[in-house]
């Protein structure tokens, strides 16, 4: 298999994991929405390694094991010193009690088994190691809690209550694993603002990984809770660069926008913005990927492909030198606020992802 040089890395946060600016996000593997086959799963990641992508974020719930398994048969052909890998926990997998196809609104054709919602020192070390067995790894480079928040647990009662667990067991298990150093990192995944707060007033995560409301769609985080990570000195990676899905597929006919159909209102404001940006010869998706990492907080983008095409495209679309009056007329149109962050110069070739690195 061909390989190239790494690209320029930085650390993620305040810790000694250094990744670049774009991973791979393997929601897709998981056959989230569509389905996707094992040699197109397999030709994703072979383009993704190919063209220098080194970091790889997955999770248990993925098509309920079944990203992990296809992740983890490819990085197991990988120098384990070559790539970063981080999972979550927060879920254990457990078989179904007959073969019936799984009913999943997510995932297309998951795998036979039951979820089950667990965040005490038990469940989290559960977790770990099944993720281990099917990654074939013997250790994680970032463990994230995964999904503690209302989206998924409805009621401020059971919110509380996971925390509590989280905070009682859980989180010493992630300590005891770090300790071990079979993981590098603690962080949280999350979907919706209010949870950063309520995390870090019960753990000392050193990163989040926010899979909603930092986009162009979404900048509710500028509001409070990224000015809080940076006061904590927490790093901070952007998963749903395209908003689940409209700012890759635009404006169309089921586009998804936070894992649910767009609304007419969202359609249409995504309609207007990528109307400014093709006023100014840029890709809706060009906006979209360099948009987050304007943020001087936000250290990586983890951007889902369903082919090589869009691997190799993502990195040519984060490359494309956009226009500075784009930004500021969506500023001005009013969709986008006026304090969001955006690229101020024109990407820099001398520090492209191109641009190959001397590794440290």
């Amino acid at each position: 298999m061909a390989t190239m040089p790494l690209f320029p890395t930085r650390p993620l946060g305040r810790t000694k994991v250094k990744v670049a600016r774009m991973g791979l996000g393997c929601a897709p593997l998981g056959d989230l929405f569509t389905t996707l086959s094992e040699d197109g799963a397999e030709q994703v990641l072979n383009a993704a390694w190919d063209i220098g992508i080194r970091f790889f974020d997955t999770s248990p719930f993925y098509g309920h094991g079944k990203s992990e398994h296809r992740l983890g048969h490819f990085l197991r052909q990988q120098p384990r010193d070559q790539f970063t890998v981080s999972t979550k926990v927060g879920r254990v997998l457990r078989a179904a009690n007959n073969t019936r196809q799984l009913d999943s609104s997510e995932w297309n054709m998951p795998l036979a088994f039951d979820l089950r919602f667990d965040y005490s020192y038990d469940g989290v070390l559960r977790s770990f190691e099944d993720s281990l067995q099917r990654l074939g790894l013997a250790s994680i480079d970032v463990l994230w809690i995964h999904d503690l928040d209302f989206m998924h647990h409805g009621t401020e009662r059971r919110v509380d209550a996971y925390l509590a667990q989280l905070a009682t067991g859980g989180w010493r298990a992630l300590e005891e694993l770090r300790s071990a150093n079979v993981i590098k990192a603690v962080g949280a995944g999350i979907n919706e603002l209010g949870m950063i707060p309520k995390l870090l007033d019960v753990t000392e995560v050193e990163l989040f990984l926010v899979a909603l409301d930092y986009n162009l769609l979404d900048t509710g985080m500028l509001d409070a809770e990224f000015p809080l990570c940076a006061e904590r000195d927490v790093g901070i990676v952007v998963g749903a660069t395209f908003a689940s899905g409209i700012l890759a597929t635009g404006p169309v006919h089921g586009a998804k926008h936070r894992y649910e159909d767009a609304t007419p209102e969202v359609i249409e404001k995504t309609r207007r913005i990528a109307e400014v940006c093709s006023r100014h010869g840029t890709q809706l998706r060009a906006a979209a990927l360099q948009f987050p990492l304007a943020h001087p907080i936000v250290n990586a983008i983890i951007p889902g492909a369903r082919s090589a095409h869009e691997v190799s495209d993502n990195i040519k679309l984060l490359e494309r030198p956009v226009s500075l009056d784009m930004w500021a007329e969506l500023k001005a149109d009013g969709l986008l606020r006026s304090d969001a962050p955006t690229p101020q110069v024109d990407p820099d070739p001398d520090h492209a992802l191109e641009r190959p690195a001397t590794p440290d």
